[in-house]
């Protein structure tokens, strides 16, 4: 145990209000001055089956979920299925105490709410034993009487944040204070009335012989507290985005609510359609009208997308979709984390991909790279493709308001105005010439629907200048060359930014490398500072162009490593076939640590998977795979 981090879950069924308890907690510890970082589990249910959320927290950046956690608060599960013995399921009312016992840290600190599980029944689980072997400080609780005596049944989750608070010194009003903004009338007084019984049951109960404690910290500026589900709408509606279509998904409808309820306000339109096909084709309709459009779904639903994403390609109609990756294939595990959609992304819909893809690693990144992605795709008139998985979709981290004081960025690329289309080129027949061989860069300037003189057509056929459909051989050349030199003149526009989307972390001359992408960029920086604090010589560089590929700055970081370990949640090292369709001659260099079972890494997985690799083993942690090197 150490004062440093608190790393707290709340388990529950779902339906118990656990999701909502833990924000408040987490905003409540962020306005104490901590660092906070959340980790949401739940099933594919409406109602009932186990469900937790972890909120990490510190007085330093918080990068990642911890290795485990230190403190339970146990609500039971009450919308549980049958919990008599023999049922398929088991006990589901006894799930949230009992399948967490492997995560909780030794000297960790439970509280179980005895108004929802029978005490005789706890009796015949293992926690006594494995709180004697653990040394586990457990504090039964009758969380719902406390509730009741005050409120009502529901409030009980209020009961367990006050126990929580007396039992690691925390003080009661910052949650008094949420609150008071909350709610008002009776259902205020309750809640703090509860609030403060349970803190002082709480303060009885406790033998004070644990050494949990709340840290302590400040903030230098305003802190906001978002999801990378925020992150990216915010970035979608300061890139100029008036028009989203969509059908929902987990996890992508977080994303599409956000809009809905924000776009308004921007004088903004939300469409929700009745597949995802008409989803990604009215987004295309949109953007060919001259807004700016987005769409997005999940695995399966973005599937259904490819249709309409080969159609921008051909038509070079801009949109950005979103693609928030969950465990697959088919149905999967709906409400599960994985990076299997890599390969799905980058070359779904027919011929050759000819699409930008960004896959952001933390809320930061969520919010720049959507913008970029508006720029880019407009800019350049190809499909963009934001790629994030249910690990940012739910986690909650406190970032500075500063990170969007950035002017908003209207532009729609090379729009021409009317007076502009006079001077333009033009066939005979009259029509503008919309797909002509040579531009500059690849990029004809568009007109939109109703503008004088701007007629073309757009087809998904192949075709000449005006849009007629050809079958010409030299046309096809020229325009497929066209179409995909945009390509080149992306990545050299990226490679000249002053700040790249690629981020290096650890000593430059590290021996040893660890490459990743998206989501588990942050747990694997942690990681590596686990490892050169251990005495290994280790850096890492996480990859958010996907495609275009940053070819150089990848060359450079393999080139000055011995061998480099490739990390990501998938069963097939998508990453690392990638890097190596691009990057062949590095074949030799590339490991993988693969994990697949739903849960995102945890960082001491990666240090144990990274010295377990130095000598070829399999690493010790549950459902983390080695792959070696090709050739190994």
């Amino acid at each position: 145990m150490t004062e440093d981090t608190l790393m707290w879950r709340i388990a529950g069924g779902s339906g118990d209000g656990i999701d909502s308890t833990s924000q408040n907690f987490a905003k409540a510890l962020m306005r104490a001055g901590l660092d906070i970082f959340t980790h949401r589990h739940y099933p594919s249910r409406i109602r009932g089956g186990h469900t937790y959320v972890e909120v990490r927290a510190a007085g330093k950046p918080v990068r990642s979920r911890g290795d485990g956690f230190n403190f339970l608060l146990c609500l039971g599960d009450s919308f549980a299925r049958n919990p008599q013995d023999g049922a398929y399921y088991g006990n589901e009312e006894l799930k949230p105490l009992t399948e967490n016992f492997d995560d909780l840290n030794e000297g960790g600190i439970i509280v179980y709410d005895t108004g929802q599980l029978d005490e005789e029944e706890v009796a015949q689980t293992e926690l006594e034993e494995r709180a004697e072997e653990n040394n586990w400080h457990v504090y039964p609780m009758d969380l719902r009487e406390i509730a009741r005596e005050h409120g009502r049944d529901v409030m009980r989750n209020t009961a367990g944040v006050g126990a929580t608070a007396a039992l690691i010194g925390m003080d009661p009003t910052h949650f008094e204070e949420l609150i008071r903004e909350a709610m008002s009338g009776e259902v205020m007084e309750a809640n703090i009335e509860i609030l403060d019984a349970a803190y002082e049951r709480a303060q009885e109960l406790s033998d004070d012989d644990h050494d949990l404690r709340v840290p302590t910290g400040s903030h230098d500026e305003e802190q906001a507290m978002l999801t990378g589900s925020n992150a990216i709408a915010y970035g979608a509606l300061d890139a100029g985005c008036r028009f989203i279509s969509g059908y929902p998904m987990t996890p992508w409808t977080d994303v599409f609510t956000i809009m809905t309820k924000n776009l308004p306000e921007f004088g903004g339109i939300s469409e929700q359609v009745e597949d995802e096909i008409a989803a990604a084709a009215l987004a295309l309709g949109a953007s060919h009208a001259g807004v700016k459009a987005m769409s997005g779904s999940s695995g399966g639903g973005f599937a259904l997308m490819s249709e309409p994403l080969g159609l921008a390609e051909m038509t070079e109609t801009p949109v950005v979709l979103v693609e928030a990756m969950r465990a697959g294939p088919s149905t999967g595990m709906p409400t599960k984390t994985e990076q299997s959609d890599l390969e799905h992304i980058l070359y779904t819909s027919q011929g050759d991909s000819n699409r930008i893809v960004f896959a952001p690693a933390n809320i930061r990144e969520a919010y720049k790279q959507t913008r970029l992605a508006f720029e880019l795709a407009y800019d350049y008139q190809l499909p963009a493709i934001v790629a994030y998985d249910q690990k940012i979709q739910g986690e909650v981290r406190n970032v500075p308001t500063s990170l969007f004081d950035r002017e908003p960025e209207p532009s729609t690329g090379k729009t021409l105005t009317e007076e502009e289309i006079r001077e333009a080129a033009h066939h005979k027949s009259g029509k503008f010439q919309r797909f002509a061989h040579d531009p500059e860069d690849g990029v004809n300037p568009r007109t939109v629907p109703g503008q004088k003189d701007g007629r073309f057509l757009a087809t998904g056929n192949e075709s000449e200048p005006t849009g007629h459909i050809s079958e010409d051989p030299d046309n096809r050349v020229a325009q497929v060359d066209r179409r995909l030199g945009k390509l080149d003149r992306i990545r050299e526009s990226l490679d000249e930014r002053e700040e790249s989307n690629q981020t290096a972390h650890g000593p430059a001359d590290a021996e040893y490398g660890i490459l990743t992408w998206g989501s588990q960029q942050d747990t694997v920086f942690e990681a590596v500072d686990r490892l050169n604090e251990l005495g290994h010589s280790v850096k890492a560089l996480g990859v958010s162009d996907l495609m275009p590929y940053p070819e150089t700055e990848v060359t450079a970081f393999l080139e000055s490593v011995e061998e480099c370990l490739v990390v990501e949640m998938n069963a097939s090292g998508q990453f690392r076939g990638l890097t190596q369709k691009e990057l062949g001659r590095f074949g030799p260099k590339l490991s993988n640590l693969l994990k697949y079972d739903g849960e995102p890494f945890e960082p001491g997985e990666i240090v144990d998977g990274f010295e377990s690799t130095l000598d070829g083993d399999q690493p010790a942690g549950q459902n983390v795979k080695y792959v070696p090197a090709a050739g190994d």
